[in-house]
């Protein structure tokens, strides 16, 4: 939609077990929390065209000619399980904040080491030949399995 991908609003009601109608009358009751990056109202012309996509428009999907349909971007859907307060919207919350507090993790983690990674780097410098060969091997081994790529010269 709009070059964008998205949820329409009939999809994210049921991913969080509320109506369409407690959806979108949470998501204009907090309009603030939902920027154009987040939220796209549709226009007429974009909500007939979203419905000729779907030959076999289940029973309850059709929208109520005074409000056009919603569409979200990944961040107006997070945001929608914020403001709604059933057991799966909640869920979904507390699964996105964890998700983010273990991303954190992970790349600090990473950054961390690659730091140490340096310092021994630095200090084997007067090593040998040989042995500094055998070293660039497992340093580049490592900079692999953290995902970093290989080193540069």
């Amino acid at each position: 939609m709009r070059g964008q991908r998205v949820l329409m609003d009939s999809d994210l009601a049921e991913l969080y077990g509320v109506t369409i109608k407690r959806l979108n009358q949470q998501v204009r009751r907090n309009l603030s929390r939902f920027p154009a990056d987040f939220l796209i109202q549709l226009t007429a012309d974009e909500a007939r065209a979203s419905r000729s996509q779907n030959a076999t428009l289940k029973k309850g999907r059709g929208y109520n000619v005074k409000y056009l349909p919603l569409a979200f971007t990944e961040h107006g859907a997070i945001m929608a399980a914020m403001v709604l307060n059933s057991p799966r919207a909640v869920q979904m919350s507390v699964y996105v904040v964890r998700a983010f507090v273990k991303l954190r993790e992970v790349l600090a983690s990473n950054s961390t080491l690659a730091r140490r990674l340096e310092t021994l780097e630095r200090s084997v410098a007067a090593l040998d030949a040989n042995t500094r060969k055998q070293f660039d091997q497992v340093y580049e081994a490592i900079l692999g399995l953290m995902g970093t790529g290989p080193r540069k010269s």
